[in-house]
């Protein structure tokens, strides 16, 4: 009987241990970097943030998707 406890404590740790080999090789979520910009509410600054999201755009960077604009 106590073979039988040594054995399932045994099977319990290597479970354990495979699980979070498993954990730790499944892929973590992407962050994505925040960019920040600081402007006026005024309509002389929408051009330049405009500008701003395009050239980012162009980099491969997709707000919402890769990247977030704040």
């Amino acid at each position: 009987m106590v073979c039988a406890m040594k054995k399932a404590g045994v099977l319990s740790i290597l479970l354990l241990a495979v699980l979070l080999a498993v954990a730790a090789e499944a892929p973590q979520p992407t962050k994505v970097p925040p960019i920040g910009y600081l402007g006026a509410s005024d309509p002389v600054f929408e051009s330049p943030c405009r500008r701003i999201r395009l050239a980012l755009r162009e980099l491969g960077y997709v707000e919402g998707q890769n990247t977030a604009i704040e």
